[in-house]
């Protein structure tokens, strides 16, 4: 038993600062830390903060951290290039005819044609019809790609920041998911297909009632699934055959 200290001498007035004889152990207690007026303090968090608690799960589809994610978008590189290669020769064979015709000289032959095919062809042409099909055709499919963000076989990933952006491969996913999938008892094979918003998996059983190795099935990919942490989980549609034993 540790003695307590001595009191202050006869000519010694304790001061506001200078605890009493044994009020550290009856305030405080063994091992906890006092303030100047005598309360205990609160032990500090040990370790950065939140570092114990887990991170919240996001509550709508495609929101994570406040802002929602959304599918990358296509470059478009290749129709690009091609539109603009079609309307470069265009613009430079119209232009090298108007500088010929503006020196002195006659207009190209395929200028003079086009001129007259336009003004004496009936509107209810073959060829005219044709030509405004084709068209309408090539500007519904320029305005389908402008409008579609594309890249479809890409699934986009949960990110804690709005510019912080990943994808994952659907065969990539599907990979994964086929892979535990095959870790069930009782499925001998697996086929999985993961489409943008369903995943379509298919395993044969050799051993287990196929209802047990259905719902296992289906627990599993469902785990998987959220392990991927895509920004909008598919639904999982699970289907099982029996096979027989060889």
């Amino acid at each position: 038993m540790t003695p307590d200290p001595d009191p202050p001498g006869p000519g010694t007035t304790p001061g506001p600062d200078t605890p009493a004889p044994g009020a550290g152990r009856a305030r405080g207690g063994a091992g906890v830390p006092l303030t100047k007026t005598g309360t205990p303090k609160e032990p500090a968090a040990s370790g950065p903060p939140g570092q114990g608690a887990p991170a919240p799960r996001p509550e709508g589809g495609g929101r994570d951290g406040g802002h929602r994610t959304r599918r990358p978008w296509s470059a478009r590189r290749i129709p690009a290039a091609l539109v603009a290669s079609v309307i470069l020769v265009a613009a430079v064979a119209a232009l090298a005819d108007v500088i010929a015709v503006r020196a002195g000289r006659r207009s190209a032959a395929w200028r003079r044609h086009l001129t007259d095919a336009l003004a004496t062809r009936p509107v209810d042409d073959v060829w005219m019809l044709t030509g405004a099909a084709v068209a309408a055709a090539l500007g519904l499919w320029l305005l389908v790609l402008a409008l579609t963000p594309g890249l479809r076989r890409w699934l986009p990933l949960r990110s804690p920041a709005p510019r912080l952006r990943a994808s994952l491969d659907r065969n990539g996913a599907a990979d994964l998911l086929r892979d535990a999938a095959q870790r069930v008892p009782g499925v001998s094979t697996a086929r999985v297909k993961v489409r943008r918003h369903r995943v379509k998996a298919r395993a044969d059983v050799r051993f287990r009632d196929p209802r047990q190795v259905k719902d296992d099935l289906t627990a599993v990919l469902d785990d998987e699934r959220d392990r991927l942490a895509l920004a909008r989980p598919p639904r999982i549609a699970v289907r099982v055959r029996r096979t027989d034993r060889s």
